[in-house]
């Protein structure tokens, strides 16, 4: 049975810097009852820079905070609830410009919200398509995002790198060292448009940590996407327990 809707919006210019990292580091972060989701054996973060637009909690627009930037760093996971493996991403850092937002975020679904001065710059320019993402802490420097594209949508390759990226349905949190929160992300199958160049600019150790910065800055991204994006919903959650959980040793590969 499906939870009811907890927040809806349209999802925008989804840009996403991914890198591969060392599989140890993510287990510290990892919720209870989850496994690191892999591709192609690879272990990888997002640094994802996107905007949130038309956003209604229980149907409702909040004044001023219907329209906002967020900027976060995730990785994938997968939890089998004994019938199938359920595909979803976690996360480390997620930084939105109003403090409202992050605190429910928090109370509601265990986030990892922080806030932050924020705006974005999105720019079409005969056939090119430039989306620019920036942020800044508390006397901290401005960090950014900044990727130019072709504009000219193409579809998800089915079994590519920008499918698992992209197409996960889950999040995932850990409530504490027994449970797990899951809520369910609905959204159709997005399009992405093709990537020329990217820029990204951020203060690595302090936004996400020292364990983070030989694996992202100044390193080659692994993949870079730029996806369209769409209407999303986002449902109630509901808690993995140890009760509910199925053992590894029953679990159907």
């Amino acid at each position: 049975m499906k939870q009811k809707i907890f927040l809806s919006a349209k999802w925008e210019y989804l840009a996403m810097i991914n890198f591969e990292v060392d599989p140890k580091i993510l287990q510290l972060y990892l919720p209870p009852y989850t496994e690191l989701d892999l591709f192609e054996e690879k272990a990888l973060v997002s640094v994802v820079g996107f905007l949130f637009n038309n956003t209604k909690v229980m149907g409702i627009q909040w004044p001023s905070h219907t329209n906002f930037d967020e900027v976060n760093l995730r990785f994938y996971v997968k939890h089998f609830d004994g019938l199938q493996w359920k595909r979803g991403a976690a996360f480390i850092s997620e930084i939105v410009p109003k403090p409202i937002i992050a605190t429910t975020a928090n109370i509601l679904y265990n986030e990892h919200y922080s806030t932050a001065k924020m705006f974005h710059n999105i720019r079409k320019v005969n056939n090119k398509l430039l989306v620019e993402y920036n942020w800044k802490k508390k006397r901290r420097s401005w960090n950014s995002i900044e990727i130019q594209a072709t504009n000219q949508l193409e579809d998800i390759v089915p079994g590519s790198e920008a499918e698992f990226i992209l197409e996960h349905y889950y999040g995932y949190n850990q409530l504490n060292k027994n449970t797990t929160i899951e809520y369910a992300v609905e959204h159709p199958r997005w399009q992405v448009y093709p990537v020329t160049s990217y820029l990204l600019k951020c203060d690595v150790e302090h936004l996400y940590g020292a364990a983070f910065v030989p694996f992202i800055k100044d390193v080659t991204p692994h993949s870079i996407f730029l996806a369209k994006g769409s209407d999303i919903i986002v449902r109630k959650p509901v808690k993995i327990m140890k009760a509910n959980y199925v053992n590894t040793a029953q679990k159907k590969v």
